[in-house]
């Protein structure tokens, strides 16, 4: 079943807790992760491979340095989730 955009954020904020040692409710849509989150690009791989693992979606290496904002992640996910 689908992840609605809460549970995805809220799911990216656990991974980004995990990962990065940020707080959760620090992570907020409107939030890029380099800049607001200080999550470094091996961080970021991390992220990425913990989200498709959460859900189940396929993010190519391409697509990754199009998701600056948690906002973009979030969307990206919403549209590519099986």
């Amino acid at each position: 079943m689908a992840a609605t955009q809460k549970e995805i954020l809220d799911g990216l904020a656990e991974i980004v807790n995990e990962i990065a040692g940020i707080p959760v409710e620090d992570v907020e849509l409107e939030k890029s992760f380099t800049d607001d989150l200080d999550v470094d690009s091996l961080s970021m791989v991390e992220v990425v491979v913990a989200a498709e693992e959460r859900f189940e979606v396929k993010i190519p290496d391409e697509d990754v340095k199009n998701l600056k904002t948690v906002g973009d992640a979030t969307d990206y996910i919403l549209k590519h989730q099986s």
